[in-house]
């Protein structure tokens, strides 16, 4: 006979051992946060991203999603890299381009991943096997609903993830088993009458408390979005060339931001804070070498491309600025030459 509660507390230790900063098990029961999904999609929130609509409710019902689950094991890893230039100082220099944190490093779906299968396999280890699927980001799993059961935090009105004792620079991982595991008591929220967040957002995308609409959102925009930008939003987007985290820069629970403590996590290739038209000028042989084992890959050089071309037409008007994109007037990409040509006009208008 297993005792339940003491294979939780070494779950635990062991997770801690692996690197994550908490964890936590939550049941797989969430209706009220499946209704706000369903209500989100027939907003039409969700733009382009038809992933999310593409599984139905088995995104909201782990047991639907893989059949026999019990409960949700619902595990942390901080991300913030504290020898990172100055997020606040790269966004206020629009000769740079900015990343967001979280993607400075390796990718952290490998390592989160292996981490997580690691931990499973340990437990395996421990008392035999048992069913599990490990995931992470890609699998359909309303990873935040489950995390806050599970007590790692609340909701905030940003739609992301806080914790009292590690704000929000954190990954989030998960284990779907069909071990009865004692539950963890949800997280309260915290948030009280704060909305810092919500002017703070450069498109106004947080239409309202924990209502965000991803068509509006930056990091929606230059990651998932795969055609033209909206000019409307261009100017907006500023010199972030991926992603975007000024609604957590200015959370005040980030005062109590953890520093990464996994070495994947250190800054690559400069990205803290490159100067616009070095970056735009790699190739896409460059950008295979440098992005691949990055998050950052998986958007492609053209994206790439077509962020950075944004950013140096929100640029001051400058020779450098205008030289880079001109090299790439005739770029081979349609989406890229376009936003080219609408970067050229903007330094062109900016230099009078």
């Amino acid at each position: 006979m297993i005792d339940l509660s003491a294979l939780k507390a070494e779950l635990t230790a062991r997770a801690r051992a692996l690197g994550f900063g908490a964890l936590g098990v939550a049941d797989v029961a969430i209706p009220k946060d499946e209704q706000h999904l369903l209500r989100w999609l027939a907003d039409g929130f969700h733009g382009e991203m038809g992933y999310m609509q593409r599984h139905g409710v088995k995104r909201s019902r782990p047991q639907e999603l893989v059949p026999g689950t019990l409960r949700v094991v619902s595990a942390r890893l901080d991300y913030w890299p504290a020898e990172a230039r100055d997020a606040h100082a790269v966004l206020a220099d629009p000769e740079l381009a900015y990343v967001s944190r979280y993607a400075l490093g390796r990718d952290y779906h490998k390592i989160l991943r292996q981490a997580l299968q690691a931990l499973a396999l340990q437990m395996q280890e421990r008392i035999g096997p048992f069913g599990y699927r490990v995931c992470v980001d890609s699998a359909p799993v309303l990873e935040k609903a489950h995390a806050r059961d599970a007590g790692l935090g609340w909701i905030g009105k940003h739609t992301n993830l806080i914790a009292r004792d590690a704000g929000s620079y954190f990954f989030l991982g998960e284990i779907l088993t069909d071990l009865p595991l004692p539950l963890d008591a949800p997280a309260s929220a915290h948030c009280g009458t704060c909305t810092a967040c919500m002017p703070a957002c450069p498109t106004a995308a947080i239409v309202a408390p924990y209502r965000l609409d991803a068509r509006r959102c930056i990091s929606y925009l230059t990651i998932e979005h795969g055609s033209a930008i909206p000019v409307e939003l261009r100017a907006a987007i500023g010199n972030r060339i991926y992603g975007c985290d000024d609604c957590q820069l200015v959370c005040p629970w980030n005062k109590f931001a953890r520093t990464a403590a996994h070495p994947d996590m250190k800054v690559r290739h400069g990205l803290d804070a490159p100067a616009l038209p070095a970056v735009f000028r790699w190739t896409a042989a460059q950008f295979e070498e440098r992005m691949r084992g990055s998050a950052i890959y998986r958007i492609g050089y053209e994206r790439w491309s077509r962020n950075i071309a944004v950013a140096l037409g929100n640029a001051p008007a400058a020779d450098e600025n205008r030289r880079a994109l001109e090299e790439r007037r005739e770029d081979a990409s349609p989406l890229v030459r376009e936003h080219v040509a609408w970067a050229i006009t903007q330094q062109t208008l900016k230099a009078g």
